[in-house]
């Protein structure tokens, strides 16, 4: 063939060819209302036995309260590290098999791990179950992965911000949904409407859900892209800002759950009116994330994801500084609020630079080890506020918090210079 003359169809040279997000840019918008459904409900499945976690621990037969606290913690805590240890190897077989596959796994996983929570006999059965679900679970965080790469780039921290929201309000409504439920079909029957749920989501995952997916993508990254353009190299160092801003996120929502009862109590609230307000101010940053996640994820394809994160970190470290010094529950309630609406631009702006620092080959990879950072921040957020609460006292997890906050929008800054 003359060197000089086009291209025939079906030669080897691949110019022309559409990458993932293009070939699914008919179908981001349907999978990303699944993502949302399927990301709530299965947050809510997990999140609501946070009220009635202890009765059921004490159901399989641990009798002291020290011992019911101190495996109710563990039991909630498996599922994150769960999480934390498999997200990155869920995200490198998204971008090997689909990220279509990875949500029906999740789903299913979950469906039958949280049914069978429901007819375990011991706590250590409860236990490795909820590892389990980790472990073979994260739909929310397989629905990033999809979501994260589908989403057209100037479009993609709206698409976060509203997954994000749909998460949010998972957690926000499990723990209602888990105070009424066991109430009128017991605690087992509640694990069973929760694998329901799930299995709601998976069907609506099988069937709805739409991925132009082809496992020559990868082979293609070494065929085709160097007559293209030079494969995008990865920048460790924003790589690694961005996994560490990522655990800050959770870690500083997390960092007073272990003391915030304590807290709480030490502001002159009744004991029988403990528990009740102690669950309203820790739904109080939720409620706030709900509030902005969507509108500032559209304001970093706006303004640039780099602004966001600077300016949100800064935000949600000073806001940590007066809750050391409010005088009602209220007052704590109202700035967990605005510390929500403040972490809220974290994540979408983190996920959708995360997305642009490497090869579209590698997108799910990248977003896996994300999610391994976010949920590695959820687990190791409450024993550092335990710890500074007992060497330091309570008012200093606050501050502590609010340091480590603006000294990552440093981190930031300093990593942005280098991208």
């Amino acid at each position: 063939m003359n060197p000089t003359s086009p291209p025939l169809p079906g030669s080897s040279t691949t110019s022309a060819q559409p990458g993932y997000a293009e070939r699914n840019a008919l179908h981001w918008k349907r999978n990303l209302a699944v993502c949302v459904f399927g990301s709530f409900t299965t947050l809510v499945s997990l999140s609501m036995l946070l009220p009635f976690l202890p009765l059921y621990v004490r159901q399989l037969g641990v009798q002291s309260t020290a011992a019911v606290i101190q495996w109710s913690g563990i039991a909630f805590g498996a599922t994150f590290l769960g999480t934390a240890l498999t997200a990155p190897l869920w995200g490198r077989l998204a971008d090997r098999y689909g990220r279509k596959a990875m949500l029906v796994r999740a789903a299913v996983g979950m469906a039958v791990v949280m049914s069978l929570i429901g007819v375990v006999h011991s706590v250590h059965q409860l236990v490795g179950l909820r590892l389990i679900a980790g472990l073979v679970g994260g739909y929310a965080s397989a629905s990033t992965v999809m979501v994260g790469s589908q989403a057209p780039r100037e479009r993609a921290g709206w698409a976060l911000g509203i997954l994000s929201t749909g998460a949010l309000a998972g957690n926000l409504i499990g723990p209602l949904v888990g105070g009424l439920l066991p109430g009128w079909i017991g605690i087992r029957g509640t694990f069973f409407a929760g694998g329901a749920m799930i299995a709601v989501a998976a069907l609506l995952t099988i069937f709805v859900v739409k991925e132009d997916f082809s496992r020559a993508d990868r082979s293609r990254r070494g065929a085709s892209q160097p007559q293209r353009t030079t494969p995008r190299r990865a920048n460790y160092l924003v790589i690694a800002a961005l996994l560490v801003t990522a655990m800050m996120v959770l870690l500083a929502n997390m960092s007073i759950e272990p003391v915030i009862t304590v807290y709480i109590g030490g502001l002159g609230v009744p004991d029988d009116h403990l528990a009740r307000i102690a669950g309203v101010v820790m739904a109080s940053s939720a409620l706030g994330s709900m509030l902005t996640a969507a509108r500032l994820g559209a304001l970093a394809d706006r303004i640039g994801s780099w602004n966001v994160i600077v300016a949100c970190l800064v935000l949600t470290g000073i806001v940590m500084i007066p809750q050391a010094f409010v005088t009602h529950w209220w007052q704590l309630a109202a700035l967990r609020v605005l510390m929500g609406m403040t972490l809220a631009g974290l994540l979408p702006a983190i996920a959708k630079l995360a997305r642009q620092s490497v090869d579209e080959n590698n997108t799910g990879q990248m977003l896996g080890y994300l999610q391994s950072a976010q949920f590695s921040g959820q687990v190791i957020g409450p024993v550092i506020g335990g710890q500074i609460g007992v060497a330091l006292g309570l008012h200093s997890v606050f501050f502590v918090t609010g340091t480590l906050l603006v000294a990552c929008a440093g981190l930031v800054h300093w990593a942005r210079r280098t991208a």
